[in-house]
């Protein structure tokens, strides 16, 4: 059919528009990042109240009275401790260390370096021993810097009664924890008749009682056992 004319040609509304919010706009979007924000500040306090451990200083080797010590002998061990007094006793790796730093009784390797342990160049009293001892009683890995004890041992005479009717009597202590400064391999000419000799260093007091101890035996023994 033709639309008469002067008639209005029905018009259909426009299309609803919903009105929406900026997404930046939203406040579930803040919401979420102050949640976020929290956590991560909330985390990090966490892990910095449980990570309350210091570095202090440790020996890397075995060393003994009379050693110097400076930062090339020694590591950074990561420790906790209980309270701050057993943290005084110690070097921390942020203490700059005395120059004339020097030990003044053995430390183990991978042992802390205690304050208590060390004094200036000098403190320790010790002097250095030379000995000489068979090969077969020395263990091979003793070197320079290792921390050794001698024992001394008395020849049993030929045709004793006991159970040993020969070698040795049982050894007695005679030197304790003392370091070897110097430690020729057997045969390098420093010892005489295939021994091996040894230079320690040990406190004043120490070198008279082995003197004393090893004049007193016709034939001494002594056996080099090493510390660890």
């Amino acid at each position: 059919m033709s639309r008469s004319p002067g008639v209005p040609t029905t018009q259909l509304p426009p299309p609803a528009v919903r009105s929406t919010t900026s997404g930046w706009r939203d406040p579930r979007l803040w919401v979420g990042v102050a949640i976020v924000a929290v956590s991560v500040v909330a985390g990090g306090r966490l892990l910095a109240a449980a990570d309350d451990t210091v570095q202090v200083w440790a020996v890397s080797a075995e060393m003994g009275p009379g050693d110097r010590v400076g930062e090339p002998d020694l590591v950074p061990h990561r420790v906790r401790f209980g309270d701050d007094d057993d943290l005084a006793g110690y070097f921390t790796v942020d203490d700059e260390l005395p120059a004339d730093l020097e030990l003044t009784r053995a430390v183990g390797a991978g042992e802390l370096l205690p304050r208590g342990a060390v004094g200036t160049v000098g403190e320790s009293g010790s002097l250095e021993l030379p000995i000489s001892v068979d090969p077969a009683l020395v263990p091979a890995s003793v070197r320079s810097g290792s921390v050794v004890s001698v024992y001394l041992s008395v020849p049993r005479p030929a045709g004793a009664v006991g159970a040993a009717e020969a070698g040795s009597a049982p050894a007695g202590l005679l030197l304790e924890e003392a370091t070897v400064v110097d430690a020729p391999a057997a045969g390098s000419g420093l010892a005489t008749g295939g021994r091996r000799q040894l230079v320690l260093a040990v406190a004043e007091p120490d070198v008279a009682r082995y003197f004393e101890a090893v004049g007193a035996v016709a034939d001494p023994v002594l056996t080099v056992v090493r510390r660890g």
